[in-house]
Order: structure tokens, then sequence, then C-alpha cells
């Protein structure tokens, strides 16, 4: 009797059970954990997050994309996306957890059979979705968890193809972004699109905490709400001694 164990990715969880069914296993593993294709054409486009849905339905339009799928963040975005998208005569159509599976089937064929141009996704999609010759992958929300990253671009660049992943990102999300340099230990190279510069820079890096200077000493007077609108204790003309009483 031989036991055969497949699985798209292999994490802790998934290698404990391997391990509590299979006797010394032999491991095939086609590509090193973390990697992503080598015919994946990685780029980030910096935005401000009110500008992503401009930005996304120029690029579809000006730059010819067909057969997109881009994803979100959450469902509800999905949807609301996929709905915004079609206002502006892109076809579109969204698929999550929330649809039922036939409407996720009948999403999904009309997508392979390039009746719809743009399938907004969560990340229900990133693994185990094979399309052939899909050309473009796009972040509109980056993901929390920096390996949902490599599984949402593997799928394009699929089978010694090419294949693109841009990324739409916002100065929010620069401590995502910097969680997914860190886990592909490179840079990934950054383009402003003309007449989309962002107003805030995109840093790599978290910006350090200001020095908080609270505690450090209170106002004079005494009390702490000293200098915060009430007067203190030590000034105006409500506290003068009160004589003595004989």
């Amino acid at each position: 009797k031989q036991n055969l164990l497949f699985s798209a990715t292999f994490p802790k969880e998934i290698q404990a059970l391997a391990d509590s069914l299979l006797n010394s296993p032999k491991r095939i593993q086609v590509a090193s954990s973390n990697s992503t294709a080598d015919k994946v054409v990685q780029v980030i486009y910096p935005v401000d997050k009110s500008r992503k849905r401009e930005l996304l339905t120029y690029c579809i339009k000006e730059e010819g994309w067909f057969q997109v799928l881009v994803f979100s963040r959450t469902k509800h975005g999905a949807n609301k996306l996929a709905s915004q998208l079609s206002k502006e005569g892109i076809n579109a159509d969204a698929f999550h957890g929330n649809k039922s599976q036939s409407q996720r089937t009948r999403a999904l064929k009309d997508f392979k059979d390039s009746k719809t141009q743009v399938l907004v996704a969560t990340d229900i999609a990133a693994r185990g979705i094979d399309i052939n010759l899909l050309p473009q992958v796009v972040n509109f929300d980056l993901p929390y968890v920096p390996e949902d990253y490599i599984h949402r671009i593997g799928r394009t660049a699929r089978a010694g193809q090419e294949g693109k992943a841009v990324s739409l990102v916002s100065a929010d999300e620069h401590k995502l972004l910097s969680d997914i340099e860190r886990l592909l230990k490179k840079e990934i190279p950054r383009e402003i699109i003309q007449g989309f510069e962002p107003t805030q820079n995109l840093r790599s890096e978290p910006p350090k905490p200001k020095p908080n200077n609270r505690g450090k000493g209170r106002p004079q007077g005494g009390f702490r709400g000293a200098g915060k609108g009430r007067p203190s204790r030590s000034k105006g003309p409500w506290h003068k001694k009160r004589p003595k009483k004989n």
C-alpha cells in the first residue's frame, strides 16, 4: 500500500498532517517555498487610495489589459469594485466565498472563455485556480499575509509563460509592502503613472514613532488640568489668600 499526498502549498499545518498519515515519506517539491515564477514581471504603482479605482480603469482601457484577475481584500470590496468597473463600461464580475458554487463556476467559466474582461476576487481565488495564459494579475489591495501575495501573483506566468503582476499601493499600505519585500528578499520596482502621482510618499519602511514627552514633567500649577483651559493654582485672581478668622 502506498500513500501519496499532494498540496499546492506546504505550511506547518499540512506538514503535520503529512507526518501523521505517512511513514518516512519522500518529499518532492517543484519550487522553493516563498518563491515567485521567473517570468512574472512585478511592479508597484504608487497611488493615492482614493484614486485606485480610477487608475485601474485607466490601465485597463489605455494599456489594453484584457482577462485581468484583480484581487480585493474583502468580499464587499470585490462586489463594489466589480460594480464600479461595470459602470465604466468594463465587463467585470466578482468571485468570492459568499457566492454560491454555481455562481463561482459560471463566473470562472465566463472569465476563462474571455466573456468577462475583469474578475475581481478575494484570496479564495489565490490558491488552486489554474487559468491558462492569464496575462495580468492586479493587487487592488495588498494582502495582510505576505505569503498570500506569492499565491496571488502565482496565477500568472504559469507553465513557463510570461505574465505581469501589478500592485496599486497607497501610502497607508507601506508596512504591508515592506513585509512582502522582506519575504521576497528584494525590492519590487516602483513606477509612477503620469497623471496619478501620489500626494503622499510611499515608504518601504514604517515611520519611526515620534518621541512621547508626556509624563516627563507636569505643567506648573500642581494639577494636570493646568494649561488646558483651566487656570493654574499659582495664577489668577480667584486664588487669593483668605483673611484669617479671629
